[in-house]
């Protein structure tokens, strides 16, 4: 209810009178209930956490985010592992990330930076602008550039050339 009634403070300014007020408050409630049930569907109940744990649980339940946490109640806190990866895929997996790290940690710092705020955190081109005080476009070519050079060096390991 607090939401539907934040919605309707917020969008007041837009009610046109096409419908009652009472009809628009409703729409606003079940569009409201809509999309958080859409939102809820694709996070997986767990049980309760705080009911004694069984013995033969298939998961423990400190695996998962207290139902509190701030950013994402009941997610893993690390996920599982890959049950059908071999060991073999692991290793590769690892022996290939440690290439990957050691050919980012190659770049130059202002390369290094872009790179790592836009591809491993995610951020916009306009939140790295900010972050590091540079033009979008001296952005972008910094991004280009050390991807390019992760991609060069990377290429030897992936033709199946031993890197040291």
């Amino acid at each position: 209810m607090q939401d539907t009634w934040l919605g309707v403070i917020q969008g007041i300014w837009a009610f046109e009178g096409r419908s009652s007020l009472k009809t628009w408050i409703f729409r606003i409630l079940i569009n409201r209930a809509k999309t958080r049930a859409a939102r809820e569907g694709r996070v997986a109940p767990f049980a309760r956490f705080d009911v004694e744990v069984d013995a033969a649980a298939a998961v423990a339940p400190d695996r998962f985010q207290p139902a509190d946490h701030p950013t994402a109640p009941g997610h893993w806190t690390h996920p599982p592992s890959d049950p059908g990866a071999s060991p073999e895929r692991r290793l590769l997996a690892r022996e290939a990330r440690k290439q990957l790290q050691n050919a980012i940690e190659a770049l130059p710092e202002h390369q290094r930076l872009v790179l790592m705020l836009r591809d491993v955190e995610g951020c916009s081109t306009e939140e790295v602008c900010n972050a590091l005080g540079v033009q979008e476009t001296n952005a972008r070519v910094l991004l280009h550039r050390a991807r390019a050079k992760v991609r060069s060096a990377l290429e030897p390991y992936l033709e199946g050339a031993s890197i040291t």
